[in-house]
């Protein structure tokens, strides 16, 4: 079962990695298709579930339905490359886990079920907390990068106004289009 999970696990982690790499090159006909092997593959893993009986069966059906929303969020943001749908993905990621891992926790009893179930939440929290941390830090990257942007420009346009006539147009011009100034 370990195996299983991990296996599920390392997919789930090169989806986003490959997601990644690929945002903004999905076409409509590529998006549609995923969609189409994400339905196909969950339809086998639950099938595959069908033999297993009690927990073991509610694992195996969690773990399918995990790796179908995680896959289905990673493909849209391989389709957008928005990184909201990024944020999103990885949000998938971390509540999907959760709820596999809340639901192994149904083969304990007493406090270390109680136990098991708060570790899973405090994994999610923590996940949670990174996806959305790194977008905010993405945002203020972007924020910071356009501030020293806009400062080295009003650097160079003071150092224009040193100049007269077409010099000073010229360098004004060149620095416009340096620091990506209209």
């Amino acid at each position: 079962m370990h195996t299983l999970n991990f296996k599920a696990s390392l997919l789930a982690a090169s989806l986003l990695v490959l997601s990644s790499a690929y945002a903004e090159n999905l076409t409509k006909d590529e998006y549609a298709a995923g969609k189409t092997r994400i339905s196909a593959d969950y339809k086998t893993d639950k099938a595959a579930c069908g033999s297993l009986a009690k927990n073991a069966k509610d694992v195996c059906m969690e773990e399918a339905k995990a790796k179908e929303k995680v896959a289905t969020a990673e493909l849209k943001y391989a389709f957008s490359g928005k990184p909201a749908d990024h944020t999103k993905a990885m949000e998938v990621k971390a509540e999907t886990d959760y709820a596999v891992a809340k639901e192994k926790c149904d083969d304990k009893a007493g406090n270390d079920k109680s136990v098991c179930v708060k570790e899973a939440k405090a994994i999610e929290v923590k996940a949670l907390t990174d996806a959305r941390t790194s977008e905010k830090i993405g945002e203020v990257k972007k924020d910071a990068a356009e501030d020293k942007r806009d400062a080295d420009y009003k650097v160079a346009a003071q150092k224009c106004d040193a100049m007269a006539g077409a010099a000073r147009d010229s360098c004004i011009a060149a620095a416009k289009a340096k620091f990506g100034k209209s």
